[in-house]
């Protein structure tokens, strides 16, 4: 009987431990699977968050796996099928069958991956922190030298990992994620019912929070682990995946959404009229109604602190002029008021009423103003 020579045997042995060129260029992908009815019945993962990373790794020649808990199809929380990211993911054949079929987290091995990246969705906040495989998985990842990343909710899964001696994975790194602020707005209809909220938890595991103004994207790197701190954080934290993998990520014209907010981002540094002039000349490359949410809901989180309530109102006012919205005029006006601006605070309201007299708000605040 011939004998392999000596060589090959012990060629043939390394090979089994050694990570295979394949897991260079995979990046696993982890879904939530709770969803049910688009979010209605229960919350899912978030589209978005997986269509525009999913097209980044791609177009920087990464190979992609869908992975969930439980395996096989999984829903998204409600999603507009017409944003280019999504149309694109929606078309692509590979991506829809992984989505049909999505592999089972007891099923993968960690040395199979170059990078694991958790996407958010309020669903994360409840199979993945308590899905001991996926915990496993991150750990054995993270000692074999993956990068691990997460976004929005996504971080929940990080939140009770132990390395191999024992160390919780977060403690001493610098972390973001869905802020206890964000959650405030945004999460009242599932927060009471998570195991804990994403901030507090990370913090009491010892890791060094850090966060932006509400909804400003916000990418957190620490060696091999990113974290991104809302949906608006997606593309950010994918190109530093890219990044921590060793490569430069390709040029690419950035999709409407990360416009629009790198428009609020110039108008907070203090370039309020390039901002302004940006948005007048080309109006269309922008999500205007993003910029103007946006604004409303960081004045309403601010309270009577001026030095978060102007920038909110001049993103506010960044949008006004190209978003009919009465309710927009109202925020606007209510933020004038609280910086003791009665005058411009009038001069909406009465706009306001011009177009609908009998608006009952519009009339309430007009009093207040007058009293």
């Amino acid at each position: 009987m011939s004998r392999l020579p000596l060589t090959c045997l012990l060629a043939a042995l390394l090979l089994l431990h050694l990570p295979s060129a394949f897991a260079r260029d995979t990046v696993l992908v982890v879904l939530s699977g709770e969803g049910r009815d688009a979010g209605k019945t229960r919350p899912g993962y978030e589209f978005d968050e997986l269509s525009q990373a999913w097209l980044i790794f791609k177009a920087n020649d990464l190979a992609v796996e869908v992975a969930s808990p439980q395996g096989g199809a999984i829903e998204a929380d409600k999603y507009n099928p017409d944003e280019p990211f999504n149309a694109a993911l929606l078309a692509d054949a590979d991506a829809m069958r992984q989505l049909a079929d999505t592999r089972r987290i007891d099923a993968l091995r960690a040395e199979d991956y170059a990078a694991v990246y958790v996407v958010g969705g309020k669903g994360a906040m409840f199979d993945l922190p308590r899905n001991t495989d996926l915990q496993g998985l991150l750990a054995r990842a993270w000692d074999n030298g993956a990068v691990l990343a997460a976004v929005c909710h996504g971080p929940a899964a990080l939140a009770d990992v132990r390395l191999a001696d024992g160390s919780p994975l977060v403690a001493g790194r610098r972390m973001t994620g869905f802020s206890n602020e964000e959650e405030t707005v945004f999460g009242k209809k599932w927060a009471s019912q998570f195991p804990w909220l994403l901030e507090d938890a990370l913090r009491a595991r010892g890791a060094a929070w850090d966060e932006a103004p509400l909804m400003m994207p916000k990418v957190v790197v620490d060696g091999r682990l990113v974290t991104g701190q809302n949906p608006y954080s997606t593309t950010a934290v994918a190109e530093a995946i890219v990044r921590a993998l060793g490569r430069t990520p390709v040029a690419r014209t950035p999709w409407r959404d990360e416009l629009s907010m790198a428009l609020v981002e110039r108008l907070r540094s203090g370039d309020s009229a390039g901002a302004t002039a940006a948005l007048q000349q080309e109006p269309t490359r922008y999500h205007v109604e993003l910029i103007g949410l946006l604004g409303y809901y960081q004045a309403q989180v601010a309270g009577d602190d001026a030095a978060q309530l102007r920038p909110a109102l001049q993103t506010m006012q960044l949008a006004l002029p190209h978003m009919a919205e009465p309710q927009l005029k109202l925020g606007a006006a209510e933020a004038h008021l609280r910086l003791g601006q009665s005058a411009q605070a009038r001069a909406l309201v009465l706009q306001v009423l011009e177009a609908a007299p009998q608006m009952e708000e519009a009339v309430t605040l007009l009093k207040r103003i007058d009293g």
